[in-house]
C-alpha cells in the first residue's frame, strides 16, 4: 500500500504523490509538527481546512509520555490523534542527540536520561522501530546520530559510519520482526506492519554535515539498503542557508530518483523554495507553529509581529489573498488584542494562518513544476516575503 508516484519535474524539481494506508500526499509536501501527538492549538479538522495533509509526531517524546506500548493500547498514533491521514514519526534520535549532557553514546545505541522524571532509557536501532511499530505511523525513520552544525570532521566522519551501522540494524528489525505486507515496495522491499496492522515505510537518514564526501559515503550506504525512502539529516544545526544548499545540490545524483527524499527539520521558505528547486519532497518544521504562538504570522508580505503597536487600530486582515478561518474573520488589530489579552484564541487562529500560509505555498510550488514555470514562482515569493516593503521582516 506504499507507493512514490513521479509526476511532472522541472529542472530537478519533482511534483508527485506519495500514497499510504492512511490516504496520499501531494508532494513537495510540508508536514507541521505534531510532538506529543497534537499539533498544538488545532483540531484535525483545523489542519485539513488549513490544507494539511501530512503530519509529523515525535517518537522521543511519546515514548517517554504516555509510552508507546500506551498508544498501542489505546488504538495506535492515528486514533490517539484523531487524525485519518498520512502520519510520520521521526525515530527520537536529535531530540536524544540535542541532550548532550543527559546521555552517553556508542555503537550499541544511546542511553539517556528522561528531561521528565530522570529515569534511564535505552534506545537502540531495534528499540526505535519497534516504538515506532507502536506508534503506527505510515513512515517511520531510523535512528540517526545527528552531530550539531559546529562538530569537527571526524565527529562527523564517526556519526556518518555509526548511522549507516544504525540504518541496517533498523532495517534488519524493521524486516524481521514485523510481519512483510501484501504489497511489496518497487525494489521487491515489502514493508513491515505496525502494531495496528497497516503498513510502514522506513526512511534511512544521510548525515554527513558540509562535507561533500562524507555525505555521498553516508548516501551510498543507505542506497545499498534498498529503502522505501531517504531523508537528508544534519542540516538547519547552524551551517547556514549558503552551506545548505551546497549539500542540497547533490542530492539529485545521490538519492535514487524513484523514492522520496525528505529534508528534515526544515521550515524557512527560503529554504523551502532552495530545496524544492534541487529535488527534495518532503519538509517538516516547528516554525509555523512555534511562530504563531510567538505572536508571528507569515503573509506573503513577510513576517508580521502582533504584539507591535503599530497593529493596534490596523483593521485588515493578516493577508488579503489568504482564504483561511483567521483571515476571513479577524482583522491584525483584533489578533494583537488577543495576544495581549493573553488569550488562547490568538494562537489558534494564527496558527491556522500561518499552516494555510505553507500549505499555499507548497501549492504553488506544485502547480510550477507542473507548468514548468517554478523559477518564477520562487523568485517572485522570494521577493514578496524577504523584500516587499523594505524588508517586511522587520515589522
Amino acid at each position: 500500500m506504499f507507493a512514490f508516484e513521479l509526476g511532472q519535474t522541472c529542472g530537478k524539481a519533482r511534483r508527485g504523490l506519495l500514497r499510504t494506508p492512511h490516504g496520499t500526499a501531494e508532494t513537495p509536501a510540508f508536514m507541521p509538527v505534531g510532538t506529543a501527538g497534537t499539533v498544538k492549538g488545532v483540531t484535525p479538522e483545523q489542519l485539513r481546512a488549513a490544507g494539511v495533509e501530512m503530519v509529523l509526531a515525535n517518537t522521543y517524546h511519546l515514548l517517554l509520555r504516555p509510552g508507546a506500548e500506551t498508544v498501542a493500547h489505546l488504538g495506535g498514533l492515528h486514533r490517539l490523534m484523531a487524525w485519518d491521514g498520512p502520519l510520520l514519526t521521526d525515530s527520537g534520535g536529535y531530540q536524544v542527540f540535542s541532550l548532550a549532557h543527559l546521555r552517553r553514546v556508542d555503537d550499541g545505541g544511546v542511553v539517556f536520561r528522561s528531561h521528565i522524571d530522570g529515569a534511564e532509557v535505552s534506545l537502540t536501532p531495534a528499540r526505535a522501530v519497534e516504538a515506532q511499530r507502536l506508534l503506527g505511523a505510515d513512515v517511520i525513520m531510523q535512528l540517526d546520530e545527528c552531530p550539531p552544525g559546529g562538530a569537527d570532521r571526524a565527529a562527523v566522519e564517526t556519526a556518518v559510519t555509526r548511522s549507516g551501522r544504525w540504518a541496517k540494524l533498523c532495517r534488519d528489525a524493521w524486516q524481521r520482526e514485523l510481519a512483510p505486507a501484501s504489497g511489496a515496495w518497487p525494489g521487491a522491499i515489502a514493508p513491515g506492519r505496525s502494531a495496528q496492522g497497516s503498513p510502514q515505510a522506513l526512511f534511512g537518514i544521510q548525515q554527513g554535515g558540509v562535507h561533500a564526501d562524507l555525505r555521498r559515503r553516508s548516501a551510498e550506504m543507505l542506497v545499498a539498503l534498498d529503502l522505501p525512502g531517504y531523508a537528508v539529516g544534519g542540516l538547519s544545526v547552524g551551517e547556514g542557508h549558503d552551506a545548505a544548499c551546497r549539500v542540497l545540490d547533490d542530492v539529485d545524483a545521490l538519492l535514487p530518483a524513484d523514492r522520496p527524499r525528505y529534508l528534515m527539520g526544515v521550515g524557512e521558505p527560503r529554504d523551502i523554495l532552495a530545496a524544492v528547486a534541487r529535488g527534495v519532497d518532503m519538509f517538516d518544521c516547528v516554525l509555523p507553529t512555534r511562530n504563531a504562538r510567538n505572536a508571528q504570522a507569515f503573509t506573503r508580505g513577510g513576517r508580521v509581529r502582533l504584539r507591535n503597536a503599530r497593529w493596534a487600530g490596523d483593521d485588515r486582515p493578516l493577508d488579503d489573498s489568504c482564504p483561511c478561518y483567521a483571515c476571513r474573520n479577524f482583522s491584525r488589530g483584533a489578533l494583537r488584542h488577543l495576544f495581549q489579552a493573553g488569550e488562547m484564541l490568538a494562537c489558534t487562529l494564527t496558527t491556522i494562518h500561518n499552516l494555510t500560509f505553507f500549505s499555499t505555498l507548497l501549492a504553488e510550488l506544485r502547480a510550477g513544476i507542473a507548468d514548468g514555470t517554478l523559477a518564477a514562482v520562487a523568485a517572485r515569493r522570494m521577493e514578496e516575503f524577504y523584500e516587499t516593503a523594505g524588508q517586511a521582516d522587520a515589522r
